[in-house]
């Protein structure tokens, strides 16, 4: 049984590789988070439900998941065991940050004070229609066909 040859190296000369997995999702959380407020936020596609940003956080989080079972599974293939954690964390943390500046603190924005309340009457207002003309509200509602205009009051955080 001496002289019989094995393919598998002794354990001492395996040169571990590195885990790219999760220093790309750790970039890729950092990128996601910074992408919205620089670039997503300028369209209302992407600023009123950011979904972009959540699948970049989606990619993100499943590289640094996935990296983490390469790094627990086969250690001696695939460095990452304490510096995967390190990088995990992080990236939850600017996560849930993002999901709180965008769902939770938008919420405790203060009432407008100005705005009509349902039920209220609307003050008389003229807007541009599409093609440039003044369109008053008193000339869109009441007269003898007792027409009604439905009015959609939509306060952003931007």
């Amino acid at each position: 049984m001496t002289g019989m040859m094995t393919d598998r190296a002794p354990a001492s000369t395996v040169k571990r590789r590195w885990n790219i997995f999760l220093p790309a999702g750790f970039f890729l959380s950092i990128v996601s988070f910074l992408s919205y407020y620089s670039f997503f936020a300028a369209f209302p596609l992407t600023r009123d439900i950011p979904w972009v940003n959540l699948l970049l956080f989606g990619v993100a989080l499943s590289l640094l998941a996935a990296g983490l079972f390469r790094a627990y599974r086969s250690p001696e293939l695939y460095r990452g065991r304490i510096f995967g954690p390190i990088l995990a964390a992080p990236a939850l943390a600017i996560f849930g940050f993002f999901i709180y500046l965008n769902f939770g603190a938008a919420n405790d924005l203060p009432p407008s004070s100005m705005a009509p309340r349902p039920g209220q009457q609307a003050p008389d207002l003229a807007l541009v229609d599409m093609t440039g003309a003044a369109v008053k509200l008193g000339d869109l509602v009441g007269g003898e066909k007792g027409r009604w205009a439905l009015l959609v009051f939509y306060r952003g955080y931007w």
